[in-house]
């Protein structure tokens, strides 16, 4: 028996670990009982993919990405059951999502819903601490991906309404971002404590030189106060509880388009212990001023997820 190129399914002899024998044994039952049914007359009837056991369906599918489940959950009954166990969507879940659950969600009931139904929710954007900083899980990969307002960053002279100001805005996670009228010293820190699975991890800050706006149901970029970020590039640092530490500076650039500037990786190796990040970015030369930046978040991706975004980085 041989599912069809049509399906788009990979070798499913080589991600069962089946040879063709045992394969056609566990088929073995329907091929038997297609033959005990006919008159003899005729050829026996082949099998279907519907014949194959939802046992088997599952083991096909604990071996794809989520969404290559979901894409192949609709051939057929025996696949739609078996993309509900619990055992496939346990081994897509990062291995702290009890840690978000409990810890930073505090909310337990969502550890009784089915492994599925847990994956997706997590998948959703879940406000934290305030509302100022955001979790979820990448859709095709299960990675924690993290998101930190800018009031959730310490910003220096955030405060005093003749540099800084908090602007609404559509184009943000959150309802607001930091916009700088005009400054000397520009200093921009965060930092964060929490439990990573294991693995290569991205920092980033999203920023954009120019104020946005609509009009008339367009979009507009009032440029108006941009300056100082050509003259000397900005500092972007990382640094971690276990002693890793990234350094990096560019040139603010591309006015009227949010950018992210990448500010460093850093590896996880204890997916059970809590990894301390600092980060910050800097200009603070006084010999001029600069101006006219939106501020929104700093994004912490899984590499598999952050390269893409690397990759369109200054």
């Amino acid at each position: 028996m041989r599912l069809g190129p049509n399906l788009g399914l990979p070798n499913h002899d080589k991600i069962l670990g089946f040879g063709v024998q045992t394969r056609r044994d566990l088929m073995g039952a329907n091929i038997s009982g297609a033959v005990a049914d006919g008159d003899g007359d005729g050829p026996p009837s082949r099998p279907r993919l519907g014949d194959i056991p939802e046992s088997c369906a599952a083991l096909v599918l604990a071996q794809l990405d989520p969404p290559e489940i979901c894409k192949l959950s609709r051939l057929n009954r025996s696949f739609c059951g078996a993309s509900s166990a619990d055992f496939i969507w346990e081994s897509k879940l990062p291995s702290n999502y009890r840690f978000i659950v409990e810890k930073v969600l505090g909310d337990t009931t969502l550890l009784t819903l089915q492994r599925k139904e847990l994956y997706a929710r997590l998948c959703r954007p879940i406000l934290f601490d305030a509302g100022t900083k955001e979790v979820w899980l990448d859709k095709s990969t299960g990675g924690v991906c993290l998101s930190i307002s800018s009031k959730a960053l310490t910003i220096t002279g955030i405060d005093d309404r003749r540099y800084w100001s908090h602007i609404s805005t559509e184009e943000s996670r959150y309802p607001t971002v930091a916009y700088l009228q005009q400054i000397w010293w520009f200093e921009v820190d965060g930092e964060l404590e929490f439990q990573f699975p294991a693995g290569t991890y991205c920092l980033f800050f999203r920023l954009q030189l120019g104020k946005s706006s609509k009009r008339l149901g367009r979009r507009f970029c009032n440029a108006e106060h941009v300056h100082g970020w050509d003259i000397k590039p900005a500092r972007f640092q990382l640094t971690t509880s276990d002693g890793q530490r990234a350094v990096s500076q560019c040139y603010l650039d591309n006015p009227g388009n949010w950018v992210l500037y990448h500010v460093g990786d850093f590896i996880v190796e204890n997916p059970n212990a809590l990894t301390k990040i600092k980060f910050s970015m800097t200009q603070i030369d006084c010999t001029h001023t600069k101006g006219g930046l939106c501020v929104d978040t700093a994004l912490i991706y899984p590499s598999s997820v952050g390269k893409e975004f690397r990759s369109s980085c200054p």
